[in-house]
């Protein structure tokens, strides 16, 4: 079995760490539940393949989300 050498390792570490990600920022105004938001952030998760990044509540009770996903670059191989 060949050994790796220590610097593939970090350059595959390296490569692994640098994802590429889109973000979407969201506002939602005081008057909304909780739950409501909740039901719609799922939404997001479930249908477009969003995940929460940052939430933040102002001293207003407006909340603002920021939501990301990975993206996904295709390589041609011919």
């Amino acid at each position: 079995m060949a050994r790796i050498p220590a610097l593939d390792v970090i350059k595959a570490r390296q490569r692994a760490n640098a994802a590429e990600w889109e973000y979407r920022s969201l506002r939602y105004e005081r008057d909304l539940s909780r739950s409501a938001v909740t039901r719609l952030l799922v939404e997001q998760a479930e249908l477009g393949g969003w995940e929460l990044s940052r939430t933040r509540i102002a001293p207003d009770g407006t909340r603002s989300v920021l939501l990301r996903r990975k993206v996904i670059r295709v390589v041609r191989t011919a």
